[in-house]
């Protein structure tokens, strides 16, 4: 094995990788083991025994984080004149049509989350190719195709975060930052394994959450006792 990092070294004396650790004592390691100069994001992987290939094994949805993820949320919403003004109400930081699928045709997506109506949905498909990969089409299964532009706005910049199993069967959602409280953090991080625990497809068999791992951003990996977090 190579010669540790400083801090590599540091992370080795505080967390032990062999142990698995209740989801209140991985929330304040996650805390401890953050020395980088910003404040980090601190996300949670969840591996599912699930086979995503499959249909009726997606797992996608969306959870309402009780303390926020602690980010300045960017959103803009494409509609018709109509509800312009309710998305402007609703604190949206963009809001247009035409103009704005221009820009994203030309390259521009300096935005977190996209919200828009039904009306207009076939003119923001046609730019599927700029956004799916980027994880920015919106679904109305994760509430960003919906009438009521004004309450999707809100309850995003409230913390509202969507998720979706990617090809492996993890899961990835933030849950927070390294200045919130541990307590904030293990509240957050609860709420999305409760709401992955009520999506369970009824075709998956066996064990269901296989692994649970909260990190920072570029901190190491804490192994999560799975009874600790979904009793």
């Amino acid at each position: 094995m190579g010669q540790l990092t400083k801090n590599q070294k540091a992370y080795a004396e505080k967390v032990d990788v062999d142990k698995v650790y209740s989801l209140a004592e991985a929330t304040a390691l996650v805390k401890e083991c953050s020395n980088v100069k910003f404040d980090a994001t601190v996300d949670i992987a969840v591996r599912l025994g699930i086979d995503p290939r499959k249909a009726n094994q997606m797992v996608r949805g969306t959870v309402s984080l009780p303390h926020g993820t602690g980010k300045s949320v960017r959103v803009l919403v494409l509609c018709n004149p109509d509800k312009e003004q309710e998305a402007k109400d609703a604190g949206a930081d963009f809001v247009g049509l035409d103009e704005y699928i221009d820009k994203i045709k030309g390259g521009w997506t300096d935005i977190d989350v996209i919200i828009t109506t039904p009306q207009v949905m076939g003119k923001v498909g046609a730019l599927g190719r700029v956004l799916g990969p980027r994880g920015l089409m919106p679904n109305p299964k994760s509430g960003t195709v919906t009438m009521e532009v004004g309450k999707a706005v809100q309850d995003v910049k409230a913390g509202k975060i969507d998720f979706k199993v990617d090809k492996y069967g993890i899961i990835h959602a933030s849950v927070g930052k390294v200045s919130f409280d541990a307590k904030q953090l293990e509240e957050n991080a609860a709420e999305v394994l409760s709401t992955l625990m009520r999506l369970k497809p009824s075709a998956a068999k066996g064990t269901y959450m296989l692994s649970i791992a909260l990190s920072s951003t570029m901190g190491p990996g804490i192994k999560v006792d799975q009874k600790s977090a979904t009793a």
